[in-house]
């Protein structure tokens, strides 16, 4: 196998991992919706265009949790250093939304937007 090929397979297992593209558009509805419910986010609904960006803002957009602390050491160790991986998520996320327009454009027309039931 040559390298590019490896380094590709690797790219695309690390992006579908937590890529929010997989979390709108591939699972259902309600999934997403207990999703966003867990991280305590601000949104009501996330538009189908795009959805992963979108999910990805309102996952960061969300209350910590209230059994943590800014004294908790994971916390302190992961400060800095999350900033790369978050950026590859939206890059992913973005790229991915772009590939999968098509079917969002229709499914945000036929069904709306996903709605965050509390």
């Amino acid at each position: 196998m040559r390298i590019t090929s490896k380094v590709l397979w690797v790219a695309v297992s690390f992006s579908l991992a937590g890529c929010g593209t997989i979390n709108t558009v591939f699972r259902p509805d309600a999934v997403t919706s207990q999703n966003l419910k867990d991280s305590r986010s601000h949104c009501e609904n996330v538009p189908r265009i795009y959805s992963g960006v979108i999910y990805g803002f309102c996952t960061l957009n969300g209350e910590p949790a209230p059994d943590k602390s800014l004294k908790d050491t994971s916390l302190i160790d992961h400060g800095g250093s999350t900033l790369p991986v978050v950026a590859v998520e939206f890059i992913a996320s973005g790229v991915l939304d772009t590939l999968v327009l098509p079917y969002t454009l229709y499914r945000q027309s036929k069904d709306g937007s996903i709605e965050i039931f509390r």
